[in-house]
């Protein structure tokens, strides 16, 4: 049904072309059929009166275009008459409201485009920590023993024996208290080197400067020491428990800290040209559901996927600790799915509107309204957006061109290419006769009637009758409105053919019987 109904509306156009001929044929009004030569008053014989406009409109004497109103044009005798441009198409006042002809400016202004990526919402790889053992010895306690725990930094995560750390322990107390006896004239160079050595000791054993401060004040019977939270964050992973013994750089803990969360999303390389840090980003998530996370773009991985041919776009977004029925817990997820909407515009450049450009084969095309006619240009697009086209070439600003009805247009001038492209020997304009009929191949058969197949309308009346051949039988048709009907339902047609046929058999045939 959709199909047909550009065609139905065609039709309709054509057939009120066709009635417009049948009144000027019957009221003296332009005719489409060119008349017998006559010779005017200044002795040449003019063979028929032209719109220039509408090249079809033809009439045997002078007058105005039944289209649009402009005076008729004498022909003369040797003269070729107005032709239809194959790239131009004419419409009249109905048709073009019949059609729904409408048509936007060209114009510049910013290009707008919507990019809609998904992608993860990761932790702030910089903020993100893993803690291992620095000596060997045994968990005797675990402070935090489940994986999501907050945890700030300086916090006991663990309480860890040690014979190594113990012995550097008390090696560094005993320096430090006898520096603390000595008379500060009396400490020597060598005592203050061995100070120095054990301190670096303990710290490459991964005690804070803290920790070692307290050393002098600890007991000696306490032979424990603890592992610190290295920095403010979340536990997620855990990797010991009580009473396991680890060797040095067995892995302990993970934190991240998720205050500051990334939401990375893959950038292919047909839309690198419109994104750009700083611009904004509004983000969704699942688990949020209702609400937006508006943020900007703060870093694009200059280095592409060799497989995918992409590239990481980086978002920060915040994620602070909310209270929900007494207990903390944050907003964003770790490693949440999240969908995104990136506004991207450029600076002003010449635009038409998407619904204006028809795509043949590799070849953009417009329909540029030019002095009630329509003329097809041929662009050079640039990018697209999601209403316009970035134009590079073929229009300028300020012209009109056809946004919708432009498919009927197109046809038209199709028909049109194809009109002047097909052979003709000397034309009833320039001779006034009828053009001798073309050889056909030995295995078709002639058209046996004077009217369309479709309409019935003498052919002639609407200009060169389009010819079809079909299944070996050549058909004519009054207009270029007729073939795609036939086209749709060709049997029927078929049938009404014979039928005609055979009911024109009588008359034209056995005459020595009458």
């Amino acid at each position: 049904m959709n199909a047909k109904f550009p065609l139905a509306l065609l039709a309709t156009a054509v057939l009120a072309g066709a009635g417009g001929w049948f009144a000027a044929q019957h009221y003296g009004g332009a005719s489409h059929q060119p008349p017998a030569a006559k010779a005017d008053s200044s002795g040449r014989k003019v063979l028929y009166y032209q719109s220039p406009m509408h090249p079809w409109i033809k009439s045997d004497k002078p007058g105005k275009c039944t289209v649009c109103g402009m005076t008729l044009v004498p022909i003369y005798e040797g003269q070729q008459g107005f032709t239809v441009a194959a790239d131009t198409v004419s419409l009249s006042s109905n048709a073009i409201q019949v059609v729904q002809v409408q048509t936007a400016e060209v114009r510049s202004r910013p290009l707008v485009r919507t990019l809609r990526v998904a992608g993860i919402i990761d932790d702030n790889d910089t903020r993100h920590r893993r803690l291992s053992a620095y000596v060997e010895g045994r968990i005797e306690k675990l402070h935090v023993n489940y994986i999501g725990a907050e945890v700030k930094e300086g916090e006991p995560l663990a309480t860890f024996y040690s014979p190594m750390l113990l012995n550097a322990e008390r090696e560094y107390t005993l320096l430090f208290r006898q520096s603390q006896m000595a008379h500060s004239y009396a400490l020597t160079t060598e005592h203050k080197r061995l100070l120095a050595a054990a301190e670096q000791r303990l710290s490459r054993y991964g005690l804070t400067a803290a920790q070692i401060a307290k050393l002098p004040f600890k007991s000696e019977t306490n032979h424990l020491s603890e592992i610190l939270a290295p920095m403010t964050g979340t536990i997620i992973t855990r990797e010991v428990y009580e009473g396991q013994f680890v060797k040095e750089g067995d892995r302990l803990f993970e934190l991240a800290d998720f205050f500051t969360m990334w939401f990375q999303f893959d950038l292919y390389e047909r839309d690198f040209a419109w994104v750009r840090v700083g611009q904004e980003v509004e983000i969704t998530v699942p688990s949020v559901p209702g609400k937006k996370f508006t943020a900007t773009v703060t870093f694009i991985d200059p280095n592409l996927n060799d497989m995918t041919r992409s590239a990481k776009v980086r978002v920060e977004l915040q994620n602070p600790l909310l209270t929900v029925q007494g207990k903390s817990r944050r907003e964003l997820l770790h490693r949440t799915y999240a969908e995104a909407i990136v506004k991207l515009d450029t600076p002003e450049v010449l635009t038409l509107p998407r619904s204006a450009v028809l795509h043949t084969g590799d070849r953009a095309v417009v329909y540029v309204e030019v002095g009630g006619a329509y003329e097809q240009r041929r662009v050079k697009l640039g990018r697209a957006g999601d209403t316009d086209w970035e134009v590079l070439d073929g229009v300028k600003a300020g012209e009109r061109v056809v946004t919708a009805g432009n498919l009927l247009i197109d046809g038209q001038a199709q028909l049109n290419s194809q009109a002047n492209a097909a052979p003709a020997a000397a034309s009833p304009a320039a001779t006034g006769a009828a053009p001798p009929p073309q050889a056909l191949p030995a295995n078709v058969k002639p058209y046996p009637l004077e009217v369309c197949l479709v309409t019935g309308l003498k052919l002639g009346t609407m200009g060169e009758p389009p010819v079809l051949i079909h299944e070996g039988q050549q058909l004519k048709f009054c207009c270029g409105a007729c073939p795609p009907k036939f086209r749709a339902d060709p049997a029927k047609y078929i049938e009404k053919l014979s039928a005609l046929t055979k009911s024109a058999a009588p008359q034209t045939q056995n005459p020595q019987k009458q």
